[in-house]
């Protein structure tokens, strides 16, 4: 029986995947480089610490890779902070409050920055559902690794046996698999298109979920 929910937060939790596509292209674009669409599309799940070191190898960048993150992260909070229509993704937020009266722990493992996390959390008033909050930035390798998921298994207390994972992400399910907890891939029209056939359930909205279909998922 499942006893820990680990969700992913952007493109799961909060529509920003449009808003880090705008940052990073606008950040593209200062910095005089063209990234392809198939490119792009790689680096989702990845940490920004992760897609700036591949950038930097890519296009030979001489700027150190935590400027990079700073100036992409302003472009990010100056769009964050000006969408006045940002908004949970549907039903999410119904699926949250209905697993946390159940019952089952909440554990965030996300590879947005700490900063982010925080941002969105206080926006939509989250922190009080989630025992755990986990940042890619604190690990050295991004999703498709698995130690970000183990790390949310672990701090939990929870077996990664009686864990699920909710993705949107190639990446994110490939980490979920690798570490061998039983993944929920949710098919976000807002993000870049994703191979999800590697997860154990998919699913195209969050009334598919409740936490009477979760605890039996495993």
């Amino acid at each position: 029986m499942v006893n820990t929910v680990i969700f992913d937060m952007d493109g799961v939790i909060v529509d920003t995947e449009p808003l880090h596509y705008h940052a990073y292209h606008q950040h593209f674009e200062h910095l005089n480089i063209e990234v392809p669409h198939e490119m792009y599309a790689g680096f989702t799940g990845l940490s920004t610490k992760n897609t700036y070191q591949r950038l930097k190898e890519n296009f030979n960048l001489e700027h150190e890779v935590q400027d990079l993150i700073q100036s992409k992260r302003d472009f990010f909070n100056g769009l964050f902070d000006t969408k006045e229509d940002l908004e949970l993704l549907p039903g999410v937020f119904d699926l949250i409050k209905n697993l946390h009266s159940s019952g089952l722990q909440l554990v965030l493992a996300s590879s947005a920055s700490n900063i982010t996390i925080k941002k969105v959390f206080d926006r939509f008033n989250l922190h009080q559902y989630f025992t755990h909050k986990v940042s890619g930035e604190d690990f050295p390798q991004s999703k498709p690794h698995p130690a970000i998921f183990l790390k949310a298994a672990e701090l939990s207390g929870t077996p990664v046996s009686q864990c699920i994972v909710i993705e949107d992400s190639t990446n994110g399910i490939k980490a979920a698999n690798a570490a061998g907890i039983f993944v929920v891939g949710y098919k976000s029209e807002n993000t870049a298109p994703q191979e999800l056939s590697d997860a154990n359930k998919v699913i195209s909205h969050f009334n598919e979920l409740n936490a009477e279909i979760v605890k039996n998922l495993v």
